[in-house]
């Protein structure tokens, strides 16, 4: 269709679209398609992008053209062949091509292989110098002259690029700019090589981070109304629809029936078994063959389980073998006896079968059998997400692969197994299903049946490693190069951007993309570090002495709004890809969903992430309605599992002591919890928020020394207060409690889609998410502090500045700080606040002096930030992990985490009322008493909007998306009043959201009986 477009243009008005179609690289697209086995050297999915320009990066598919119509064949019509035919005839195609090209584009200006357009090949000239400086930085050490002539350069190449409509997407891919810039930033070595001075090298990449930031936040013109990094990101994004070509696998269809998975572990799942033979390796002498014939394979668990099950059963350890031998037969003899309901629907139980009421104040412990409960059973989404990590953040474990590397002591034994498929080795973080995808996507046969895939045996072999040490725990290069750079205070955002690159397998399987994401995910950092840059180029002013003004360190900083990163093809990629009926697990998904969500994220919009999030941590999709759930209480028409519900009772007087029984005994069960308060009627989601809101203020309290400042309501959040590492107090051991209850509340509430009502700080949040927090994190949680110590720094360095600069470098000098000696400050070695959390010890105050002033920097932002918190963070990680690895929570921001935990910070505005409430049972849009209404909800501030939720629902807070994500919708119904229509006060039903309203006389009625009733009428469920 696209040719035929082409044909009939040119055919009608060629001089009119003949540069236009030039500029946008159609003659190239065209002579592709003609000359498939051409090296086409300046091809805009290769020399732009420029990965396979090295070897070894090149993938092994890409020498293969594949059918340009599908990639796997989903007609089930019996008379397809098993390989599929393919739908278009290529000659088809290529005929036509090859005729466009000669009747139009055949001439040497357009030639792919000489001619370029004026605006490609300037662009390929700032590409080519920015390389050849990039090759003089390795060659020799870094002079101030080589830092100008980047500056200079760099500032030439943003100049082009902020030119709205001078440059093509093509243009732009073709130069070559894009692996230049990142081979900047990267200082080289992007794809992860050894390097061999690793902390000389990341202090290199620092520093260009910090000067290319700088230089996209200063060239903004205020004239203009799209910033410089900005313009970058939109170029980029174009580039990255235009380059990437993910693979969408649709759907497989079976029959909705529970199966039996023998391998890695007896289990019933709800989708089909792969069927498999194991065969050793025939040269391989020191493994034994094994026993069974055909077994059947859970598809989506990593091939590292695969391994640990098979490695101790074909060990040369006849002990061993016989006792796995006998439990394997036992497995084979056990059969899942699903219920009616499993027949037909995967989840099994419905989720409104409510298991017997609990009460938490009874001491007699329930232990929870999680392995034997059908509901508790570990779903492989769990065990994928386990493997399916950013190679960068985690490191591989497998106890059974270490039990049988520890049994014995001979040389001869193996520590691993490596596994092949059709005589390729396959991936251990992978899938069984999407290693068999990944090989028939890069073959000939690019077509896979229905029937095929779940009825072929696949013949898997399986040989010991060449040595015993397992490949995966190694630490990676960047990790390791990472605890160097931590020492460093200079480079306070280097644990950001020693994360950006990736391995060469994982470059290679993005293939073109590769180069365009990681700019992205640089201009990213950059974006979200924006203050740290900017304080930096403040206090670097400073240090030289061209300013004495300290004050442009609290400057504001305008911001890319986080949405700018999500690449809408990638997000639509996903979306579909998610909307596959067997996508209950991240395993069933292409690798490359996995890799960029743990790599990238920012690609994806937060509607995707969140249900990402929902099938990786919790097994399953958010219902259909609510991605972020107000109301989840673990029904749904969805069709996919659903957890079971539990009703807990409690008292209203022992609110944290119930939470921390309800949390002892179900942390770790798949169970939703709902509340009933003792002596109250209420049950449901309306008390369940309510108890949840009522914990989280309980943990405000003041006098828990759980926060900074101590004090019911913070202006800049709940941060935890600092605690001496040497301290073993009793209050301190109830603290490191409390966060570990903590934890069990937050990651319960987001398994169960209950709203939280915790205002973390920022900097709490990255903590959760596993970022490293510095100096410059420290004045978003509590302003004073963190300005005065940033303050401090900048005389730091302005006294190292001034020394390197004098010529007796024995030489004092001074510094003042706002025409203040260090000295008069009368400043000790103790922690501002907290008197008895000594910063160094020693039987001697030490008082703090310029000479010492670095030395209290460091000691102050390890206190605040590192050893003073780490005990109470490690706490909360510790209680949240029990109920789901807070791992899958590093596919948001702090800002989306706050979102998913806590809803909307602004409630709702005029103009969503109407389109978002629902009026029933006597009321009508027109009702007099309707439109009064809505005008005093209108006029309510936050407070009153808070109190109005939660009264009506129980939280306070809506859901993320607004009230149009509130469910059930909020609905205003007549109340029937027995005596007169100003006597009787609103009344609510929190599980339906329904309030319950008299047709009062007047406004000023209805808002004084209103009010009333929402500050007065809490804490408490009753017949209404």
């Amino acid at each position: 269709m696209a040719l035929q477009i082409v044909d009939a243009i040119m055919l009608k008005l060629p001089h009119v679209y003949l540069n236009s179609f030039i500029k946008e690289g159609v003659p190239y697209s065209l002579y592709v398609l003609f000359s498939p086995d051409k090296d086409l050297k300046g091809s805009p999915f290769s020399d732009g992008i420029g990965v396979e320009n090295d070897a070894a990066l090149k993938p092994a598919s890409r020498g293969v053209q594949r059918c340009p119509c599908f990639a796997f064949d989903i007609c089930q019509s019996s008379k397809s062949p098993e390989n599929g035919t393919c739908k278009l005839e290529k000659d088809t195609v290529q005929n036509l091509a090859k005729r466009i090209w000669i009747s139009y584009f055949e001439m040497e200006s357009v030639n792919p292989e000489k001619g370029v357009t004026d605006v490609l090949q300037k662009l390929r000239t700032l590409s080519t110098a920015l390389t050849v400086l990039v090759n003089e930085s390795q060659e020799e050490a870094t002079s101030s002259k080589l830092e100008e002539d980047f500056f200079d350069l760099l500032h030439q190449i943003m100049s082009e690029l902020k030119e709205e409509d001078s440059i093509s997407t093509f243009e732009f891919v073709e130069s070559g700019l894009i692996k230049s810039l990142v081979d900047y930033l990267s200082n080289g070595r992007h794809i992860g090589q050894e390097v061999a001075h690793a902390a000389d090298h990341f202090c290199t990449m620092g520093k260009r981070f910090e000067v290319f930031g700088q230089l996209l936040m200063s060239c903004t013109d205020p004239a203009s109304e799209k910033s410089l990094i900005l313009a970058l990101i939109q170029r980029l994004q174009n580039a990255l629809s235009s380059v990437e070509n993910f693979p969408v696998i649709p759907s497989h269809a079976y029959r909705a029936r529970n199966y039996y998975a023998t391998v890695p572990s007896g289990h019933c799942t709800p989708y089909p078994c792969l069927k498999v033979q194991f065969v050793r390796e025939k040269e391989d002498n020191c493994l034994r063959d094994y026993a069974d014939d055909i077994v059947n394979v859970d598809p989506f668990v990593p091939l590292e389980e695969i391994e640990g099950y098979l490695l101790p059963r074909v060990r040369n350890n006849k002990t061993v073998n016989s006792t796995l031998r006998s439990e394997d037969s036992k497995l084979k003899d056990s059969t899942c006896s699903p219920s009616p309901s499993d027949s037909s629907t995967p989840q099994g139980k419905s989720a409104e079968d409510i298991a017997p009421m609990v009460n938490v104040d009874e001491l007699q412990e329930v232990k929870p059998n999680l392995l034997s409960s059908p509901t508790n059973t570990s779903s492989s989404a769990q065990k994928v997400m386990d493997a399916a990590e950013d190679s960068v953040d985690q490191e591989g474990h497998n106890p059974l692969q270490q039990e049988a590397s520890t049994s014995t002591d001979s040389e001869d034994t193996p520590a691993s197994l490596k596994l092949y498929l059709e005589g390729q080795e396959l991936n251990c973080k992978s899938t069984l299903y999407q290693s068999i995808l990944k090989q028939q996507t890069g073959t000939e046969h690019d077509s896979m049946s229905i029937a095929t895939l779940w009825s072929r045996v696949y013949k898997i072999t399986y040989g010991r490693h060449a040595t015993t040490e397992r490949i995966h725990c190694k630490r990676s290069h960047d990790e390791a190069t990472l605890s160097l750079l931590c020492e460093k205070t200079f480079f306070q955002y280097t644990p950001y951007f020693c994360r950006m690159f990736i391995s060469n397998a994982e470059a290679e399987e993005l293939g073109p993309s590769y180069d365009v994401i990681s700019l992205l995910k640089s201009l990213e950092g950059i974006n979200r570090l924006r203050f740290h840059l900017m304080s930096r180029e403040t206090t670097r002013v400073f240090a030289e002495g061209r300013t004495d003004d300290l004050n442009k360190l609290n400057s504001a900083i305008c911001e890319v709004h986080q949405n700018e990163f999500a690449n809408k093809k990638l997000t639509e990629k996903l979306e579909q890809q998610m909307r596959n009926p067997i996508a209950a697990s991240v395993g069933a998904m292409p690798s490359w969903c996995a890799l960029l969500m743990n790599w990238c994220p920012s690609l994806f919009g937060f509607e995707a992430r969140c249900k990402y999030f929902h099938v990786a941590a919790l097994g399953r999709l958010p219902n259909h309605t609510q991605s972020t759930s107000h109301g989840n209480n673990g029904s749904g028409s969805s069709g996919r599992h659903q957890n079971p519900r539990k009703k807990i009772l409690v008292h209203r007087n022992k609110i944290l002591e119930s939470a921390a029984h309800m949390m002892e005994l179900h942390s770790r069960q798949k169970v939703v919890l709902e509340v009933e308060y003792s002596e109250e009627v209420g049950t449901g989601l309306g008390p369940t928020l309510e108890f949840y809101t009522l914990v989280c203020h309980e943990f405000q309290r003041s006098g828990l020394g759980m926060w900074r400042d101590d004090c019911l309501v913070s202006l800049f959040g709940l941060f935890p207060r600092p605690w001496s590492p040497s301290s073993s107090s009793i209050v301190h051991s109830e603290v490191i409690k409390k966060f570990t209850l903590l934890g069990h509340i937050v990651a319960k509430a987001i398994q169960d889609g209950r709203l939280l009502d915790l205002p973390f700080a920022k900097a709490f949040y990255k903590l959760i998410l596993g970022k490293e927090l510095s100096l410059y994190d420290i004045q978003s949680f509590d302003p004073a502090l963190g300005r005065a110590l940033l303050e401090f720094q900048a005389v730091v360095e302005r006294k190292q500045y001034l020394k390197s600069h004098c010529e007796d470098s024995s030489r004092d000098v001074d510094v003042l700080l706002r025409n203040t000696k260090i000295e008069d400050m009368c400043l000790d070695f103790s922690l501002p606040g907290y008197p008895d959390y000594v910063l160094v010890s020693g039987p001697d105050s030490k008082m703090v002096n310029l000479h010492n002033l670095e030395e209290y920097v460091a000691l102050m932002v390890d206190a605040t930030t590192k050893s003073g918190i780490a005990r109470q963070v490690e706490a909360f990680k510790s209680g949240f992990d029990q109920v789901f690895p807070i791992r899958h929570l590093k596919v948001f921001t702090e800002e989306e985490l706050e979102r998913l935990l806590c809803g909307e910070h602004v409630l709702w505005n005029s103009d969503e009322l109407l389109d978002h409430i629902k009026f029933d049972h006597g009321y009508t849009i027109s009702s007099p008493p309707i439109a009064n209404l809505l005008e005093i909800m209108k006029e309510f501030d936050l407070k009153q909007q808070r109190a109005f939720l939660q009264f009506v629902t129980g939280a306070p807070r809506l859901p993320t998306g607004g009230l149009a994500s509130l469910s059930p919708n909020l609905t205003i119904v007549r109340k029937h009043c027995s005596k007169g229509i100003d006597d009787d006060l609103p009344s609510v039903m929190t599980c339906a959201n329904y309030l319950k309203l008299p047709p009062y006389s007047s406004k000023e009625v209805m808002r004084e009986k209103l009010l009333y009733a929402i500050t007065e009428g809490q804490g408490s469920f009753h017949l209404s």
